[in-house]
């Protein structure tokens, strides 16, 4: 019986202990191993938006459609534009016509002063040659004018500035595109990432370089990342001016937490038939650097 009472004391003590360093282990896997499953896939989104205002004529793209570096998304109506050239164009001959003029009256009076400074005022011949300088000036303006035209008119034709995807197109053939406004949204393909919100007690043991591995929600899949950078500033709500930083909303407000920091994981080597969208959730594990021997 001695022996049973005791054997029940040993196991007993084990078994706690057991569970002891069990708890132990997990909690600071919890709280210091460098996981997450609060992590984002993100993209650059480009807001194609016009250089030059008018009425959209020709919208060549379709919602969510892909499109290539260069490709047309729409074109503005151009006859303004057209027509703008044809002026400048025709504004140039009127210099280059009234500068020829300017400089035969400059040569001619400054022969017949040098043939017989007698013949005409010094002010005479200096009016003449002021006014050949400022036919240059003028034609130099009306150049200006021709390429500002040129470039409005080649603007009017708004390409896309990145491959990827046109997303949440709303503006069709009709509508009054303003410039600087945006006319529709387009998610850089060369652009995806992961953003991964770490808890501060996990960033000891994160640095850059060190291998990632992601799971996306969608489908458990697995890619592999490094780690580009950690964010050296997050938004303070209560602080002005902080529009610029990332906001990370606190899990609770009325208990203090580890606060969560973002960590920019660069993806490497996605699969082409992997779907990638911006705002997609995954787990995120980040891998310590193997030391060199």
């Amino acid at each position: 019986m001695a022996v049973t009472a005791t054997l029940r004391v040993v196991l007993t003590l084990v078994v706690t202990a057991a569970a002891g360093l069990v708890g132990w282990w997990l909690w600071n896997f919890y709280t210091l191993s460098p996981w997450t499953r609060d992590a984002i896939v993100q993209a650059t989104v480009v807001q194609v938006a016009p250089d030059v205002s008018g009425t959209i004529t020709t919208m060549n793209v379709v919602d969510n459609q892909k499109v290539a570096k260069g490709d047309v998304l729409f074109v503005l109506d151009q006859q303004r534009f057209i027509l703008a050239v044809e002026q400048a164009q025709a504004t140039i001959a009127q210099s280059q016509s009234a500068l020829k003029l300017a400089q035969d009256d400059a040569d001619r009076d400054a022969q017949v002063v040098k043939g017989d400074p007698g013949a005409i005022s010094t002010a005479a011949a200096e009016a003449s040659r002021t006014k050949a300088s400022e036919a240059v000036a003028a034609l130099q303006s009306a150049q200006t004018q021709l390429a500002t035209a040129q470039l409005n008119l080649e603007r009017s034709t708004v390409r896309s500035p990145a491959n990827g995807f046109v997303t949440n197109l709303t503006a069709g053939a009709g509508d009054y595109a303003i410039a600087g406004t945006s006319v529709l949204a387009l998610v850089d393909s060369d652009s995806f990432y992961i953003y991964a919100y770490f808890m501060e007690t996990k960033l000891p043991a994160i640095r850059v370089g060190n291998d990632a591995e992601i799971r996306l929600m969608a489908g458990g899949t697995i890619l592999r990342g490094k780690v580009q950078g950690v964010s050296r500033a997050i938004a303070n709500q209560a602080s002005a001016g902080a529009g610029l930083l990332a906001s990370v909303n606190p899990n609770f407000e009325w208990i203090r937490l580890a606060q969560r920091i973002p960590v920019r994981i660069a993806l490497e080597d996605v699969p082409d038939d992997i779907q990638l969208v911006a705002g997609m959730s995954a787990t995120v594990v980040v891998h310590s650097l193997t030391p060199a021997n």
